[in-house]
């Protein structure tokens, strides 16, 4: 059975490139199209599907942009890379939010640009690996895994954005992998090889965080008997990942934004200023817009983090890959708890399915491991799953349903304190997710437990 060839439109006003990149790759077996400006493709396009489009950007009767986002409005499968005589960075940052999979400046070998078509395609088409490993264009994918549309296409954009070495905004929900996505880029950037440095906003005591981001002198207050970098001087030639970044307190937030624009900063307790070669990764599972909306945020400085932003579909939205996480986590798990592999029979997997998963796949792993802690060798079925399954989210009108004594005439903080203390429950102790689910930041759970004494042991 012949295997149908990748099919590629070539973009570019200069006759001589059409033809020499038309004999490349029909070479290389590629079925090719060629089109000498913006209007003729856009004829090429029109009732056409090219697996790729490879296009000059700038162009006598228009940009090779119009042409990219054409082809993505025709076919979002569609790959793009952009080829230009002027290279600049804020160009590579436009051609990346919009779209494409790979910028190169000219001049670019006929060689080195099939090589490159050659490894967005494999991109394109390989599903995500189970487990660590790379692909031989050097993306490396670590743990994410899954196979569905809508993971791959995340993925594809991430090691567009990962090559460009602007700032990214990350917004997901919990538990949907912000952090690996975070550390897959800083993996595949130019920077890899310096240090990706993680501060989690939220985890981190106000009044600490900004001793912690930007460093102290020695005496710059009570405690700080000798001077101690940043994370910021830490991550000094690499990456910065700041977590949960709308956790971070107003006042912190101008000096935040003069770190993105300057790169230099001063110690707590120093007037003289350090400089600083950090890229920054930011991550939220809240709309950093809509804090923006609200006053909670600052518009200047979210604009500023927004130079690339990315987003991991939720669980939900890919549930063909939830038998492949399963099996991945029943393997991990099996090891920690020292037991055999279990089988996954099909009512077992059907039955993952038709939950949501609302804490994406850090809930999945965490399910796969009590299944197997509780369960030890056998195989696992639907009643095993009907057995084992707890859902983690519960609304306060059940709750209140569920203990009617506890809405009319009872104290506020009575009522507060038992909500609290049942949604703590319902998650094991995880804050985050509690705090997601009660619509509130994780600072303000955090000053709630110490509040009305909640002991987090008690959780767990």
């Amino acid at each position: 059975m012949s295997v149908k060839p990748t099919s590629v439109l070539i973009v570019d006003d200069e006759p001589g490139i059409r033809t020499a990149l038309r004999a490349n790759f029909l070479r290389h077996g590629w079925r090719v199209e060629t089109a000498s400006g913006v209007q003729e493709a856009m004829r090429s396009l029109d009732g056409n599907q090219f697996d790729l489009v490879i296009t000059d950007v700038r162009m006598p009767d228009g940009s090779g942009m119009e042409v990219m986002r054409s082809a993505r409005q025709t076919s979002p499968e569609t790959a793009v890379i952009l080829l230009t005589a002027y290279g600049a960075v804020p160009d590579a940052v436009t051609a990346i939010r919009d779209g494409a999979l790979d910028y190169l400046v000219k001049p670019v070998s006929f060689e080195q640009l099939h090589a490159r078509a050659a490894q967005v395609m494999h991109r394109a088409k390989e599903p995500a690996g189970e487990g660590s490993g790379s692909n031989p264009d050097g993306f490396t994918r670590g743990e994410i895994i899954g196979q569905s549309p809508a993971l791959l296409q995340s993925l594809q954009r991430a090691h567009a954005a990962a090559l460009t070495g602007a700032d990214v905004l990350i917004e997901a929900e919990s538990g949907a992998g912000k952090e690996l996505l975070a550390r897959l880029i800083h993996r595949s950037s130019p920077r890899s090889s310096k240090p990706l440095v993680a501060v989690n906003c939220a985890a981190i005591p106000e009044q600490l965080l900004e001793s912690e981001l930007f460093g102290h002198a020695r005496g710059a207050f009570t405690g700080a008997i000798a001077a101690k970098p940043g994370k910021f001087e830490i991550a000094n030639g690499g990456t910065l990942l700041l977590d949960e970044i709308g956790e971070m307190p107003v006042h912190l937030q101008p000096k935040l934004l003069r770190v993105l624009q300057e790169r230099e900063f001063e110690r707590l307790g120093e007037t003289r200023s350090s400089r600083v070669d950090v890229r920054v990764i930011a991550t939220t599972n809240v709309s950093l817009w809509s804090m923006v909306t609200k006053g909670k945020f600052r518009a200047d400085l979210y604009y500023r983090l927004n130079v690339i932003p990315l987003s991991l579909p939720p669980l939900r939205n890919r549930k063909d890959d939830i038998p492949i996480l399963a099996r991945h986590f029943a393997r991990e798990h099996a090891k920690q708890v020292g037991t055999e592999v279990p089988r996954l029979l099909p009512d077992f997997l059907e039955r993952m399915q038709t939950y949501d998963w609302p804490g994406n796949v850090r809930e999945l792993s965490n399910f796969m491991r009590r299944v197997l802690s509780l369960n030890g060798r056998c195989d696992l079925d639907g009643a095993c799953f009907e057995r084992e399954f707890r859902p983690t989210t519960l609304s306060l009108a059940s709750h209140l349903q569920e203990q009617p004594s506890m809405v009319a005439g009872a104290p506020i903080r009575e009522v507060e304190r038992a909500h609290l203390e049942k949604t703590l429950a319902l998650t094991n102790g995880n804050r985050t997710h509690a705090a997601e689910m009660l619509g509130i930041s994780l600072r303000t759970l955090r000053n709630k437990i110490r509040e009305y004494g909640l002991p987090p042991a008690r959780f767990a």
